[in-house]
């Protein structure tokens, strides 16, 4: 069975984990451009995308519109009962789930996803319980190396290549 959904989250995965704030209180996050190409690119695919964080920002949600994620759930404390209702209103199973993650609050989705990354940099704690630890940081491409990951292993990678080929 293949993988149709793919679980993100925010802080420490599509971001470096850092948090800026100007001295006016406004908060600013740094996203990877080749994540963003990759998780498009999923979507186009016919792929289904949910960020779930443990914050709020319309950073994120702004960042999510641009990239067309149909599902986004900030403020989320309990993500696992989040990805239950996810799948019910996807009419998916636990089996057809990638997720990735990078701390201790990301394991419960990442325990019982079919697959689970997390970002070299995630805490010691993930990257011994998940599938595959990335080679790249948050921030820094890990989202762009799960999606192409899971497209090699199923065997995906000219479908793939072929949304950009020239015509």
């Amino acid at each position: 069975m293949s993988i149709k959904l793919l679980l993100l989250d925010v802080d420490g995965t599509m971001t470096n984990g850092k948090i800026t704030y100007s001295s006016s209180g406004e908060e600013f996050k740094s996203f990877c451009v080749k994540d963003g190409l990759a998780i498009a690119s999923w979507i186009k695919l016919g792929g289904v995308v949910a960020i779930i964080t443990g914050r709020e920002s319309k950073i994120v949600a702004k960042r999510a519109s641009e990239l067309g994620v149909k599902f986004i759930f900030q403020g989320v404390k309990n993500k696992k009962a989040k990805v239950e209702e996810i799948l019910k209103e996807a009419n998916l199973t636990w089996n057809e789930v990638a997720a990735i993650g990078d701390d201790l609050n990301d394991l419960p989705m990442l325990k019982f996803a079919k697959i689970s990354f997390s970002p070299a940099d995630a805490s010691i704690f993930v990257r011994e319980k998940v599938d595959v630890l990335l080679n790249s940081c948050g921030g820094d491409g890990a989202v762009r190396e799960m999606i192409e990951y899971i497209l090699k292993k199923e065997q995906r990678i000219e479908e793939f290549l072929s949304l950009w080929e020239v015509k």
